[in-house]
């Protein structure tokens, strides 16, 4: 597990966590000595001179407190260390899921990383700071007391060496068993996850349908299958608990009865047998935690690899002497492309000359998104090229891509700060009258006379305190203020109120001037001025051409221009 966690984190942590290990076995490795002080004291007390025991109850004292300085030490270690490993790990997660294709974020791993880089990232870094320690000391202490037992009596020794392999295989055995419960108890865990926000996303339909008093069977089922694997889990855990109370109870009931022989018999004193079982009944203590430990170990664990895996996901990678874009054109050339085991599309080939709009329409699936996301380096194509100003997206740096492009899309998503934060993203460094004239731009600033607060206002997580339009009014003037020579708009107006949409409509046409576009709609009136349009279908381009030239043909996109209900 250390290996994993060293790789998780980095070769610059393996020092510090080598040495916070070393420093916690050094600790209970002088636990289990200090015991040793207690054959002399307990000898001297039973013996003709009581008084012969102060000497050694001072070294017994000095021990103990030389004990208590090196734990100290020992857990200040491991709580730095982790502290540490936490905010290593925080950088360094944060930094390689930056480098992931945007592409690589659907939804279902969007939760996943989520959870993880909450819960999960705390849970596998508490490892050095709160189980390393208690789990080192739970196998180092008592295999010092047994040598020490050994050292002044080796049937006893002999004895207490017999519990080593038994824990062990007890261990290595439980932890076998609980390891595929508690698989199946995290996956049940994340589905009923799933299945209470789908409740509570789905109330507006089940009280519209006047079900609010049934029970919601997805979710009960849910919820039994998680009990189920609850149960499970308790139950693979037992037989390592039982088995490894009853091999510590038997190892100590042997230990007293062997004693007990060995003084009867003249071949070892009572104080040394009433010292040996007092280091008996001090290893018992630690060795039944073991399984406690265990199981946290191996659910951090669990989690350490789930970090592992995505620290592991190759990033798109970026040319060691990237090209310069000669212009802000845009080319398909013969490009193929799958995703989530579907083609999308198939040797598609288009251009758009630099400062010309190219509006895309076809029926839902057509990949009319995706080709948007081909441009901006979401994924990179499987064959063909998509290039910008004549370089391939692959053969320039994605910062000088970023750079060169806009993105307005029709879920909007606002980060939780101010409108005036939201908007300067665009362009951090954009002066105060720079961001006013980019709001006025998107007819923001209408939004923001409105508001109490102005440009204070906080737009909450998502933007959740804004309406629709007024979110893709803010994401207009980010985009208007970051003056990006090529835009890239996907289904802007599909979902706004005719006063919203026409207000977007206004800042969209201020962002598309004199610039290149690729815009995607289904509201065609929103496409007859640009310079060519294409209709997608099956991942092949149909048809191509202009508005009415396409209009005069009677074909697909005739149809799609009839049903759209929008007069020509």
């Amino acid at each position: 597990m250390i290996r994993t966690l060293l790789r998780v984190l980095g070769s610059e942590y393996a020092r510090p966590v080598r040495r916070s290990i070393a420093l916690m076995t050094a600790t209970a490795m002088a636990e289990g000595l200090s015991y040793a002080l207690l054959v002399p004291v307990l000898r001297a007390l039973f013996g003709d001179t009581p008084q012969g025991a102060w000497p050694w109850l001072g070294a017994f004292g000095v021990a103990v407190a030389g004990y208590a300085a090196l734990r100290f030490a020992s857990d200040l270690s491991g709580f730095r260390t982790g502290t540490a490993l936490l905010r290593g790990m925080y950088h360094r997660l944060g930094e390689h899921l930056a480098r992931l294709p945007v592409g690589w974020y659907s939804a279902a791993r969007v939760g996943s990383v989520s959870v993880l880089a909450s819960q999960g990232v705390l849970q596998a870094m508490s490892v050095i700071a709160h189980l390393l320690a208690p789990f080192v000391f739970a196998c180092v202490t008592p295999l010092t007391i047994v040598a020490v037992i050994l050292a002044f009596n080796w049937q006893l020794g002999v004895a207490a060496l017999v519990a080593v392999p038994l824990v062990a295989v007890i261990q290595h055995r439980a932890g076998r068993s609980m390891a595929a419960a508690d698989a199946e108890r995290v996956e049940r865990d994340h589905e009923a996850t799933g299945r209470v926000l789908e409740y509570l996303r789905a109330q507006p339909v089940l009280r519209a349908g006047g079900r609010t008093t049934q029970r919601f069977q997805l979710l009960d089922r849910a919820l039994r299958e998680v009990q189920r694997a609850s149960r499970r889990t308790a139950l693979s855990a037992l037989p390592g608990v039982v088995g490894l109370a009853l091999t510590v109870q038997a190892v100590f009931t042997a230990l007293l009865v062997l004693g007990a022989y060995l003084a009867l018999d003249g071949s070892v004193g009572a104080a040394e047998v009433l010292t040996i079982l007092v280091l008996a009944a001090r290893c018992a203590d630690p060795l039944l935690a073991l399984s406690d430990i265990g199981g946290k170990l191996r659910s951090a664990r669990a989690e350490l690899m789930r970090l592992d895996a995505i620290l592991r996901t190759e990033p798109l990678p970026e040319p060691h002497t990237p090209i310069q874009p000669a212009d802000h054109s845009l080319e398909f050339d013969s490009v193929s492309f799958a995703h989530a085991g579907r083609t999308v599309f198939e040797d598609v080939s288009l251009t758009v000359p630099q400062g010309q709009r190219l509006a895309v329409v076809g029926p839902s699936g057509a990949g009319k998104s995706t080709l948007l996301q081909l441009i901006a380096r979401f994924h990179d194509v499987d064959a063909g090229a998509v290039r910008v100003g004549g370089v391939d997206v692959r053969a320039t740096s994605f910062e000088e891509l970023t750079a060169r492009i806009a993105m307005v899309f029709q879920d909007v998503y606002l980060f939780d700060g101010t409108i005036e934060e939201n908007v300067r993203l665009g362009r951090p460094d954009a002066s105060a009258a720079e961001v006013r004239a980019a709001a006025a731009a998107a007819r923001l600033d209408e939004v923001i006379e409105r508001l109490p607060a102005g440009w204070s206002t906080n737009v909450g997580e998502g933007g959740e305190s804004l309406s629709g339009g007024e979110r893709q009014r803010v994401s207009i003037a980010r985009a208007l203020l970051k003056d990006a020579p090529i835009v890239l708009l996907d289904e802007v107006t599909s979902a706004l109120d005719p006063v919203n949409e026409a207000a977007v409509h206004e800042g969209i046409q201020r962002l598309m001037a004199g610039r290149t576009v690729v815009l995607v709609a289904h509201r065609l009136r929103t496409v007859r001025d640009a310079d060519r349009v294409v209709f997608l279908d099956g991942g092949r381009i149909v048809e191509e051409g202009r508005h009415d030239e396409l209009l005069r043909r009677g074909g697909r996109y005739a149809d799609f221009w009839r049903m759209s209900l929008v007069p020509g």
